[in-house]
């Protein structure tokens, strides 16, 4: 019977082992909390750029690994896995202190430059995507890129998390890599004037939709509100506010939208 009772004791015990918990799980990530479509969020457009040290540390050490940046991107193009982010970094400093948007065409990678351009395709539908680096990662598994939610959305994935892409760079002009510059240095001897920053707030294949949503618009804010047409089949007329001086003139914007119910906002730099 003592036999017995010990190989029922030890049954029961692996059973309460094979049930229970292996440990913290790692937090999903998430979408938007209501279906959103991302299909008319334009490409980011490639410019050239001044590159600060902000973002561009080098090397640096993640989750004990150090990563150092390409010297000189051109010509890079990869394959391999990518993943997007949303709404768990949504608001939060990108690495080179701009504020995160899943809504935006940005992108993490860890030894781009920033900013830098990139051609994303996925390799299962060969829909492709133009983002902007702005940030750093992934840093988990094998992953190669960590693309927004609506980059994600419109290359095919984003119900799925992970994707196989290729990743090519995209050189403004193609001139030669633009040079790192102290954060402190702000001004420009060859004439560059900053990126314009935009808030858009619809996208309307009808003309008169989109003017009757920039005048509701104007009536919530001080910002300038203009219907941009771009030469594009099928046409598009999206209405959008800015330019814009700072995030903190992006955040509380959207704040003040979305008290009046207007809840889809992207980011446009150009």
């Amino acid at each position: 019977m003592t036999l017995v009772r010990a190989a029922l004791a030890l049954g029961l015990l692996a059973l309460m082992v094979a049930c229970a918990p292996l440990g913290p799980v790692e937090e999903q990530d998430r979408g938007p909390d209501k279906p959103v479509d991302l299909s008319h969020v334009p490409d980011a457009t490639p410019r050239a750029e001044v590159r600060t040290l902000a973002g561009n540390k080098n090397p640096y050490t993640v989750l004990g690994k150090t990563y150092y940046l390409m010297d000189d991107e051109t010509g890079y193009k990869e394959q391999g896995i990518a993943s997007w982010y949303g709404q768990k970094f949504h608001g939060r400093k990108t690495s080179n202190g701009e504020t995160y948007d899943m809504y935006g065409m940005t992108a993490a990678h860890k030894t781009l430059p920033i900013p830098s351009y990139v051609r994303v395709t996925n390799l299962a539908n060969n829909r492709q995507v133009v983002v902007r680096v702005n940030d750093r990662g992934p840093f988990h598994g094998n992953r190669i890129i960590d693309l927004s939610y609506a980059a994600a959305q419109r290359l095919g994935f984003a119900g799925q998390g992970t994707a196989q892409v290729e990743v090519e760079i995209i050189v403004p002009g193609n001139q030669p890599p633009a040079p790192l510059r102290a954060e402190a240095d702000t001004s420009s001897d060859s004439g560059e004037t900053s990126q314009k920053t935009f808030l858009q707030v619809g996208a309307f294949g009808s003309l008169d939709a989109a003017k009757s949503q920039q005048t509701r618009v104007s009536a919530l804010t001080d910002f300038p509100v203009e219907v941009h047409s771009a030469d594009e089949q099928p046409v598009l007329h999206r209405v959008r506010i800015g330019p814009l001086s700072s995030n903190e003139e992006v955040v509380q914007l959207r704040e003040q939208l979305r008290r009046n119910a207007i809840e889809q906002t992207h980011i446009v730099r150009e």
